[in-house]
């Protein structure tokens, strides 16, 4: 099933996306696709519901970020081999973990802002993993079970923020509007293999990514399980798994975005996002 969230920044209501392609409301039957909501056992209730009887939303309404109360925004850094040669770096032996502010969240087609300062906002499509169930100290081989679904992300990124400004990542990563998800919260069963979805980003029509999970270094039940030893996993964190190569830091000479360009990226199964590109006030 893909749930999503529907109306305007601050006061989305919950839905799913019906079979015939159209957004149908669920605001009768929960408040919001936040904490317990988005345990599996009660994603699967929902999905079990007559699609046909729920209210039709108006197909132009805005898409927000496909989940709500999000506590922890985690992200994967350098956790594409080919993403780490590119930007000059070595593949880690663990998992790099960085915070992205929960304020970056917006919708998948919301603008990208780019900050009064910046120099190097870049683009990054990243598959989401959301968590539907608290997870601590999670096996490898029981991960799965507490995710409720997946979502395409831009982990949007100013680069001179992030690597020239001294400290560590999060302020180049935390920008409002640096941080794209949806348009849909995709069920597990939906996804045969979230280790063999290939993914892609344009800029203006270019093809600037255009990659596959199957090169993810650290795979995502490895993820869930490393990140669960070192903290507790609440329903409705997201963590970005990491980037393939096509970065604009990466290219030679470097290229990034202008205020005006279009983005366009998506992941199989999982759906499409579309951003303009504008200059903060």
């Amino acid at each position: 099933m893909k749930f999503l969230r529907h109306g305007a920044a601050g006061a989305e209501k919950p839905g799913l996306l019906h079979k015939d392609g159209s957004i149908r409301d669920l605001s009768q039957h929960l408040q919001d696709l936040s904490g317990p909501a988005l345990h599996p056992d009660a994603l699967a209730r929902l999905a079990a519901l007559d699609a046909d009887a729920l209210p039709v939303v108006d197909a132009a309404t805005r898409l927000g970020p496909p989940v709500a109360g999000t506590g922890k925004f985690i992200c994967i850094g350098l956790n594409y081999a080919d993403h780490a040669a590119e930007s000059g770096m070595d593949v880690p032996p663990e998992p790099v973990i960085f915070m992205k502010a929960t304020s970056a969240i917006c919708g998948p087609n919301d603008p990208i802002v780019i900050p009064r300062t910046s120099t190097k906002t870049d683009w990054e499509v990243e598959l989401a993993v959301i968590i539907g169930k608290p997870v601590k100290y999670v096996s490898e081989a029981d991960a799965m079970s507490h995710v409720a679904g997946f979502a395409v992300t831009n982990d949007v990124s100013e680069r001179a923020f992030q690597t020239e400004r001294a400290g560590q990542w999060t302020k180049g990563k935390s920008c409002d509007n640096f941080g794209q998800i949806g348009p849909w919260l995709v069920t597990p069963d939906e996804i045969a293999d979230p280790q063999d979805l290939g993914m892609w980003l344009t800029v203006n029509g270019e093809r600037m990514q255009n990659g596959s999970t199957r090169t993810m270094v650290y795979q995502v039940p490895f993820i869930i399980h490393y990140l669960s030893q070192f903290m507790t996993l609440h329903p409705g964190d997201v963590i970005s798994t990491g980037t393939p190569p096509g970065v604009g830091m990466g290219m030679k000479p470097p290229r990034y975005l202008r205020a005006g360009d279009v983005v366009e990226l998506g992941i199989d199964g999982l759906g499409q996002q579309r951003q303009q590109v504008v200059a903060d006030a």
